[in-house]
């Protein structure tokens, strides 16, 4: 069984461990050349061709904040279109949660004198940590996004219980993901 975290994005970031959490392969996607839709199309068959039957497959959610939202939204509906098609089950991971894994927060300093991170700076603290968390490095943001994914993956198909307390939190809120609060009212 391998364990794989998929990070959607104009460069999409791939990795594949083994079950004791060793690098098979880690990759930046990007297709061919630079004209859509050639390039995402490419792209996701790439990406659709490193999968294998029984692989546990972990894919980034969507982030609402992008600046390239439409693009990104392509590419991953894209990729998951590509893996429904072939039967692949995968298990959706919020970008937060994915931060939250290996505890970065996006935020800095001590309370009540707080600063958000920008995003470059967000990308640099998740980098940090994957590194002080697992010893994983590598020059792609986007593929050390998809080591943690996964990572995640790893945690849920092996049940591994020896793990912090707020990868806890974040395993049992992708396996028990709470109800939605319904906020209209009734007249």
């Amino acid at each position: 069984m391998r364990f794989i975290g998929i990070d959607p994005s104009t460069k999409t970031g791939f990795v594949a461990l083994d079950p004791d959490g060793n690098v098979l392969r880690a990759k930046e996607i990007t297709g061919i050349g630079d004209k859509d839709p050639k390039r995402m199309r490419t792209m996701i068959v790439d990406i659709v061709q490193h999968i294998q039957k029984g692989d546990a497959i972990s894919i980034e959610g969507f982030g609402y904040a992008s600046q390239q939202a439409v693009q990104n939204g392509g590419i991953g509906w894209g990729i998951r279109m590509a893996l429904e098609g072939r039967s692949y089950q995968y298990t959706e991971v919020a970008p937060n949660a994915l931060k939250k894994f290996v505890n970065v927060t996006g935020w800095t300093g001590e309370p009540g004198n707080k600063k958000r991170l920008s995003s470059k700076e967000k990308k640099t603290a998740v980098m940090r940590a994957v590194a002080d968390h697992f010893g994983f490095t590598h020059k792609s943001d986007n593929v050390v996004d998809a080591y943690v994914l996964a990572q995640i993956s790893r945690c849920i198909a092996l049940n591994l219980s020896d793990l912090e307390p707020y990868q806890q939190e974040v395993i049992g809120t992708i396996l028990s993901p709470p109800k939605p609060k319904n906020k209209r009212k009734a007249r």
